[in-house]
């Protein structure tokens, strides 16, 4: 009787001590595999903006002339490269002004050659990805795309690359990462897309892009309203895009920026190609609806009196940054060690 009793007080204090540690267990708080991506663009707004701008497909086509010329300079960087690519990618094609750029008679004008042969002649396929099939399928019948052998494809989210490791010769990307909220994760996947010893290629709106027109504004909206609200996006500096090519494994870089001057008859004209362009801003947070009408009056007076041209225009300053890396491969040249150098470049200057 005592032994039974025993038995059932030590189960019953058994039973105490488990319920105890389960009560008085800690648990822990564990970081996620990804730092949270600050959203900056609203990219539903992006796409919207894309579509309305590719409804008006002669408006749209009037205004690609900035977005035609950013491709054709980005596009000419290939000339210095002698190689053959099986499989291009460009990221973010827009209209795919990439794809005109490439198929452009006579490229090198600085060849002694009396004519030289389009670019697409060293692609046998290019891979057009866009998130905007309006845009994306604008020119699908132009004469252009008789002379490569292009494929278009709408991505759902530009941000992600739904495309195997090791897949593409070449990455081209012209006037839209300028959008991307997470610009180190995308420039990681391009990596991830290319094959060894291939390079990216690059061309996005930074620095001080349409500065002229984002200080007339807040001056205007400061004076009208007595505060201001972005209307004009934050970009990156050129000074940032070395480190982050770094970051994501590209070896080799040349990063380099451009100004493209554009002369506007009033500031009314510049905002109505911007959003002919698809190029209107789309930060969160931003103020809905049109800006009011007094503060546009009060930004085109503020805007000639501190940036507006002897003969009545107005001047629109777009600073692109041109950026090249290279994939990592045990084939490629290597730099050598620090202090290996035999000449010192302190003679070679002296003696120039």
């Amino acid at each position: 009787m005592n032994c039974t009793l025993h038995k059932s007080n030590r189960f019953q204090i058994s039973n105490v001590t488990n319920t105890l540690a389960t009560l008085t267990r800690r648990t822990y708080a564990f970081p996620a595999a990804a730092p949270p991506i600050h959203q900056v663009f609203n990219r539903r707004t992006k796409w919207l903006q894309k579509e309305r701008a590719a409804a008006d497909v002669e408006s749209s086509r009037v205004a690609d002339y900035l977005k035609d010329e950013v491709a054709i300079r980005l596009c000419e960087r290939l000339l210095d490269i002698k190689r053959r690519y099986p499989k291009v990618l460009d990221l973010g094609a827009n209209s795919c002004n990439i794809a005109r750029a490439l198929t452009r008679e006579n490229p090198d004008l600085d060849s002694v050659a009396p004519a030289t042969e389009p670019i697409a002649a060293r692609i046998d396929h290019l891979h057009a990805v866009d998130s905007s099939h309006a845009l994306l399928h604008r020119d699908a019948d132009l004469e252009f795309n008789h002379h490569i052998n292009l494929t278009r494809e709408v991505l759902f989210d530009e941000e992600t690359l739904p495309f195997e490791a090791n897949t593409f010769d070449l990455v081209l990307s012209s006037s839209s990462m300028h959008w991307i909220n997470d610009l180190p994760g995308v420039l990681a996947q391009i990596n991830n897309v290319l094959k060894p010893d291939c390079a990216f290629m690059g061309a996005m709106f930074g620095g001080d892009t349409l500065f002229e027109l984002r200080t007339s504004l807040q001056l205007a909206e400061q004076e009208r309203r007595g505060g201001i609200s972005p209307h004009v996006s934050p970009l990156a500096d050129v000074r940032d895009v070395g480190g982050l090519l770094q970051k994501a494994g590209f070896k080799m870089l040349t990063v380099d920026i451009d100004d493209i001057i554009v002369d506007y008859p009033d500031s009314f004209a510049l905002m109505q190609d911007l959003q002919a362009m698809g190029e209107s801003n789309a930060v969160l947070g931003r103020e809905m609806g049109a800006i009011h009408k007094d503060v546009l009056l009060a930004n085109d007076a503020i805007y000639r009196a501190l940036h507006g041209n002897p003969d009545g225009t107005i001047p629109a300053t777009f600073r692109l940054i041109y950026m090249i890396g290279w994939k990592e491969s045990k084939d490629q040249a290597q730099p050598l060690p620090r202090g290996s150098g035999d000449i010192n470049l302190k003679d070679l200057l002296e003696n120039k």
